[in-house]
């Protein structure tokens, strides 16, 4: 494992925290870290512990400026940085975490387009505008990532979206990415998002949305077991939004990929329709 030099890095490469903070120079906290000793700035994309709703499309990753509360700005700090790059000479490297302490160098990432204001919640839950940066990787590819870790980090982001109240989970299933992201090795469904899931689950109440019979069976944890359908699938174009997921039984959700019937299509249309 390289721990001498930022060349030396390869992508896929697994770091503790004290090893990026030797190679790079920088700061051991932050999700943006500007390092003036070795003219880098390193990102940290947390797919277990941020708060912010990063994505990946293709080669290309949507990521959140630094801010906790209220309305980002675009001239503070680190993101007046990255908002500057690459004319400002300042090589940006990025990192993922799948696992607590552990950063996965993914390689160098430049600016591919102007940064974009979004909305989504802040630190305290309050929906707040965000400034979103399209970054490219200049040279490597996307490293493959461990299904199992990716697994994981997903569940988590599921704990976690169970444990919303209603208003603050609808916030965050209404303001998150209508796109999923993708990545190698990484099943789809890891791309998605939690909270749009989990809304979908806690509107059905345990009955499913298409024959409205209950649940077959609980989880382990006493829950209602339902599947979240997209009924404009994915594969075709379909959005991940609460406006477009629904809650079926097994059932049902088979028989929706078979059959996709107009009737059925439209009923699950109409239950969304208000939303």
């Amino acid at each position: 494992m390289p721990t001498d030099s930022i060349a030396a890095l390869a992508p896929g490469d697994v770091l503790s925290n004290d090893q990026l903070c030797d190679i790079f120079g920088c700061s051991p906290q932050g999700g943006m870290r500007r390092a003036k000793k070795t003219n880098t700035l390193v990102i940290v994309t947390n797919h277990i512990e941020s708060i912010y709703e990063d994505r990946w499309e293709g080669d290309v990753i949507h990521y959140t400026g630094m801010g906790q509360t209220g309305d980002m700005e675009l001239t503070f700090a680190q993101n007046k940085t990255l908002n500057e790059s690459p004319d400002n000479g300042v090589a940006v490297h990025l990192f993922e975490v799948f696992k607590r302490k552990e950063y996965t160098y993914v390689g160098e990432v430049v600016r591919a387009a102007p940064a974009y204001q979004a909305t989504q919640p802040d630190a305290d839950g309050n929906e707040r505008k965000v400034w979103l940066f399209p970054l490219q990787l200049r040279s490597s590819r996307l490293p493959a990532m461990d299904q199992e870790t990716a697994k994981q980090a997903f569940e988590k982001k599921e704990r976690h979206a169970a444990k919303l109240s209603d208003e603050e989970l609808r916030q965050r299933a209404k303001n998150a990415p209508a796109k999923t992201g993708s990545r190698p090795t990484v099943a789809t469904q890891y791309g998605r998002s939690p909270y749009v899931a989990e809304y979908a689950k806690r509107r059905a109440d345990g009955i499913c949305e298409l024959c409205q019979e209950p649940a077959p069976f609980n989880t382990k944890k006493g829950e209602p077991y339902l599947e979240c359908h997209h009924i404009e699938w994915l594969a075709a174009g379909g959005e991940d939004t609460i406006e477009n997921t629904v809650a079926l039984c097994p059932n049902c959700h088979r028989k929706m990929h078979s059959l996709n019937l107009p009737g059925d299509v439209k009923h699950l249309k109409q239950i969304t329709f208000k939303l």
